[in-house]
């Protein structure tokens, strides 16, 4: 079954059993259930933390599409992240990184080293040299990676890294928030975990906050759904139905988002007040040729680096059409400096090693026409700033 077929009826192929035959994802929002009035031939159900019907039928439709044996949808996607980290890893092991890797998984390793002494190493996965002496140099546990990294936006190639992690018995978990199983599967590709924030491009409405965790294998989903059960992570009702909004229109939307980055990206390399521009759809991007045969959609996110700090803060204020808000994925085009709000937790030598300065901005490209926002671009980038007014 195609992606798309199986995203356009979620109800049917999550085989929710609905009495009364919803043709969307009933909500069950309830805390607790009677066991007398439940049919003992399917699924009994007592608690919501537990197990919720609504949740399961997501959980079922993740898991296949992301080809894994199962799935736990928790209320953000950091807290998705935050149970592979406390799943997995015990007091005194290591983690091995990207070191472009999002801000709040920075954050939370910072944490667990303070409080379980993890030892966490970074490296920049595009060099399979650097990552291979740390896995021969150290016992890690777990290897994680993104791919494309937020925000420099490099394309690390998962099925390599995934016969590393497999050569020195590490587990591997990809954050795949950004490309989603839209366009890459990184089960296929050799990872034991594909981990998402539901927050951004699945749902796409910007609406509600959510992640999900997909296992490869029946063990790993069942301690998953254990601790996600003891520690309460799980994501309620109604913020599941949100989420399930937005999974038919999922590959159009990605597909129209990246025509519009690329047009965009593609003008921006040819403006004087833009020095730098990264997006893994333009040839000049140094893992393009991975990107394309990765990928089956590019996200539409890009990072530009302007002339400095200020000229960066003055570009968001003339915008527009564009927010300054974080996060991506949505129908609304936004952008943001990394280093003043999603990865503000980073050092300067931390941003510095990543390529990051007060004058990176990060622009996620919604769905308005990208002659409007090629227009707002101009307007903000005009030193004189006398080009008229946009009339929407």
């Amino acid at each position: 079954m195609q992606l798309e077929t199986l995203l356009a009826n979620i109800t049917q192929h999550s085989e929710i059993k609905d009495a009364y035959g919803a043709t969307h994802l009933p909500i069950y929002n309830t805390a607790t259930f009677d066991l007398k009035r439940q049919s003992p031939d399917g699924q009994i159900y007592d608690y919501s933390r537990s197990d919720n019907p609504t949740r399961n039928a997501l959980e079922m439709v993740f898991a296949k599409a992301e080809n894994g044996f199962g799935c736990v949808c928790t209320n953000t996607g950091i807290s998705a992240i935050a149970l592979v980290f406390e799943t997995v890893l015990k007091t005194n092991e290591h983690v091995l990184i990207e070191k472009d890797c999002y801000g709040g998984t920075y954050r939370l390793l910072n944490i667990l080293f303070e409080k379980n002494n993890i030892t966490a190493h970074y490296a920049d996965f595009t060099d399979l040299t650097e990552v291979e002496k740390i896995l021969q140099s150290n016992e890690i546990k777990l290897v994680v990676c993104e791919s494309p990294t937020n925000p420099s936006l490099k394309i690390v190639d998962i099925q390599e890294l995934g016969k590393l992690a497999k050569t020195y018995n590490a587990l591997f978990a990809v954050d795949n928030s950004m490309a989603t199983f839209a366009s890459q599967k990184p089960l296929e590709l050799g990872a034991d975990f594909s981990v998402f924030s539901s927050t951004k491009f699945i749902s796409g409405h910007g609406s509600v906050t959510a992640g999900a965790i997909v296992s490869k294998d029946a063990v790993w989903d069942e301690k998953f759904k254990y601790i996600a059960n003891a520690q309460g992570r799980a994501q309620s009702p109604f913020d599941v139905f949100l989420v399930s909004l937005g999974l038919p229109t999922l590959t159009y939307r990605m597909k129209a988002q990246e025509a519009s980055a690329l047009k965009l990206a593609q003008f921006l390399e040819t403006h004087p007040e833009i020095l730098d521009v990264k997006y893994p759809g333009l040839s000049s991007h140094p893992q393009y040729e991975l990107a394309k045969k990765q990928l089956k959609i590019i996200p539409a996110v890009l990072t530009i680096e302007l002339k400095s700090a200020e000229k960066a803060e003055d570009f968001i204020k003339k915008c527009r059409l564009f927010g300054e808000k974080v996060s991506f994925g949505c129908a609304d085009s936004r952008l943001e400096i990394p280093a003043r709000m999603s990865h503000a937790t980073n050092t300067k030598e931390d941003l510095a090693a990543k390529g990051l300065s007060h004058a990176t901005v990060r622009i996620s490209v919604g769905l308005e026409d990208t002659d409007d926002l090629i227009q707002d671009i101009v307007q903000a980038l005009t030193i004189e700033n006398d080009v008229e007014v946009l009339s929407c």
